[in-house]
């Protein structure tokens, strides 16, 4: 079998052989004036006792999301509130309780959903559900079961069922908002980034969540609780999951998935990161490695399983359920050894390129990567000019693909330089435009430009290193 060592004799030569081969006591936990200005709260300080949202002081903007759109209001927030909760009552006299009330932690149980719905099931499932957080929060007494076995059951729910996923992560909210237990606290907070690595709230209820959670940015510790850091990892699995959608496949969520999700908290995926995360995280484990060992890994898989013999590689995708069970065992430094099916380390290679946090190659060279697509000497020169660990990810890249533009491989694989820089450009390149003009006669470009350095980068640079 084949092994993309940089040291392998066909990467070596892979240039010259394919030269001619041509993607909330606090509401909503102080979800309130940190999203607003004196005015705003001069307007709240108006509501009647029973309508307003407890006042705190405004956090500022954290540097890391500075680029990023400012979230809704606590207008919008308060508006959401009024317009989607339903009237709870309680006591003999059935004495309505208030949106402050019902947006704070409380130890009993819920009798029907905090936010109206018509939908039978639904009803049922978010009572059940409410008691399955009170559960792996700690505020409710069950029967030994495992932790994790209930957040399998939260998150199950939510992926499951649409209708579901707003009134978890209120719910969630509920919870976290003036809760006196510190553990109970975390474990609140824990679950909500948990649920934001499988399923995204509504397009309705997706400006209160991303309030809540920017309330949370700038807050100190409490009793232990890294609040903050919470905070921001929910922050960043939002934004990412509202652009692409739930989990995907046929097979429900696993246990391995959720633990994954919840160890990722404070011990970072080595997807969705940059490149200097990654090789942050790998210091420990590989110090001498000069590019990112999932990078490899991945790579070297691909060849090992004959991906330069199977007919679309990466042009046909791996089955999904396996490309999930495969990301969780390598974002835990383990390759099993059941794999058989080459597409599925590379449909994992290519979801790897597109899920970083920064695209390979950075945003300030992309005009430069457009208006050089035709012309061999600029492209290459664009390579040379790029920070040393995305010239060098980038370099590897290429050598990999060099092998599959080889005539005696592309003529089994169908994927010939053409065919491999269709697939490949949209992991390396990102359009900032949203005109669709620009957008459709650049996605033309991108390619030209990955087929040019496919047929004349010179790859030689990574002989002996790893």
């Amino acid at each position: 079998m084949p092994e993309l060592s940089t040291s392998h004799t066909p990467l070596m030569h892979a240039r010259s052989k394919s030269h001619d081969a041509v993607n909330d006591g606090d509401v909503l936990l102080r979800h309130n004036e940190s999203l607003t200005d004196r005015n705003e709260n001069d307007r709240m300080s108006s509501l009647s006792k029973s309508q307003s949202f407890p006042q705190h002081s405004a956090p500022a903007k954290k540097d890391f999301r500075a680029s990023k759109k400012r979230p809704s209001d606590v207008s919008n927030m308060e508006s959401f509130a009024k317009s989607n909760l339903n009237v709870h009552k309680r006591g003999l006299l059935r004495k309505k309780i208030t949106i402050h009330t019902m947006l704070s932690w409380t130890r009993d149980t819920i009798k029907k959903p905090m936010i109206m719905t018509k939908d039978k099931h639904t009803k049922k499932d978010a009572c059940e559900t409410f008691k399955l957080i009170q559960a792996y929060m700690g505020d409710k007494k069950v029967k030994k079961i495992e932790k994790f076995e209930i957040a399998l059951d939260v998150i199950t729910k939510g992926w499951q069922g649409t209708g579901l996923r707003d009134e978890i992560y209120i719910q969630l909210c509920r919870q976290t908002t003036g809760n006196p237990k510190p553990e109970s606290m975390e474990r609140g907070l824990e679950l909500i980034g948990m649920c934001l690595a499988f399923f995204p709230p509504s397009t309705k209820f997706y400006s209160y969540l991303e309030g809540y959670i920017c309330t949370h940015l700038d807050m100190q510790d409490s009793a232990g609780v890294n609040v903050s850091h919470y905070a921001e990892v929910s922050f960043k699995r939002l934004e990412k999951i509202i652009q692409t959608g739930a989990k995907r496949g046929q097979k429900k969520p696993t246990l391995d998935e959720v633990v994954q999700s919840q160890r990722s908290i404070f011990n970072p995926s080595m997807f969705g990161n940059t490149l200097d995360e990654v090789m942050e995280l790998q210091m420990d484990k590989y110090p001498n490695h000069r590019l990112p060992w999932i990078l490899t890994t991945l790579s070297e898989q691909v060849l090992t399983l004959g991906g330069n013999k199977t007919e679309g590689i990466f042009r046909v995708p791996g089955d999904i359920d396996e490309v999930n069970m495969l990301k969780v065992q390598i974002d835990q430094w383990n390759v099993p050894d059941t794999l058989r099916d080459p597409h599925v380390p590379g449909s994992l290679l290519k979801l790897w390129y597109r899920e970083l946090a920064e695209p390979l190659i950075p945003a300030e060279f992309y005009d430069a990567c457009v208006e050089s697509y035709n012309n061999p000497n600029d492209a290459v020169n664009v390579v040379y000019s790029l920070p040393d660990i995305n010239r060098l990810c980038l370099t590897y890249l290429i050598r990999f693909l060099q092998i599959f533009a080889q005539h005696e491989h592309s003529k089994v694989t169908k994927m010939d330089a053409n065919n491999l820089a269709m697939v490949m450009a949209p992991n390396c390149l990102r359009c900032e435009s949203n005109d669709p003009r620009i957008i459709f006669e650049n996605t033309r470009k991108e390619m030209s430009y990955i087929r040019t350095l496919v047929q004349h980068l010179d790859t030689s640079s990574l002989d002996g290193v790893i």
